[in-house]
């Protein structure tokens, strides 16, 4: 089993927030869908080349939210459920949060706001 993410070590991210961001990421266009079961922590620390104490890190902050179950002895899968963050009554707010800022971010770049839902439409379409 491949690593279903990428982190980039040039990146001045942290590699724990960049491996929990890509795992969202995937899983939010469709390349990681409920069920499916991610590599070991060994495998995806081997594959990334980074200390298995990053993945299990990022796993265990991944399960508390509900998004990764870990079956002893078997594996760590995506889940079924909405994560409970999910459940929060601030959802629409926060998503018009992060919609008015990608709305700046690409307004500062010379986007329109058509320009950005088409490239969002396409994004979503190729499950990237």
């Amino acid at each position: 089993m491949s690593a279903p993410v990428t982190i980039d070590a040039k990146d001045p991210t942290p590699l724990h927030a960049q491996l929990e961001h890509g795992i969202r990421v995937a899983i939010a266009t469709g390349r990681l869908q409920p069920g499916d079961q991610l590599p070991t922590v060994r495998q995806f620390a081997v594959d990334l080349r980074v200390n298995a104490n990053t993945v299990a890190k990022v796993y265990l902050a991944l399960e508390r939210e509900g998004v990764l179950a870990t079956k002893r002895g078997v594996g760590t899968f995506i889940t079924d459920a909405v994560p409970r963050s999910a459940h929060d009554g601030h959802r629409e707010r926060r998503l018009k949060a992060l919609i008015d800022q990608l709305l700046m971010d690409t307004a500062a770049l010379g986007y329109s706001p058509d320009e950005v839902a088409k490239h969002l439409a396409r994004r979503t379409t190729e499950g990237v």
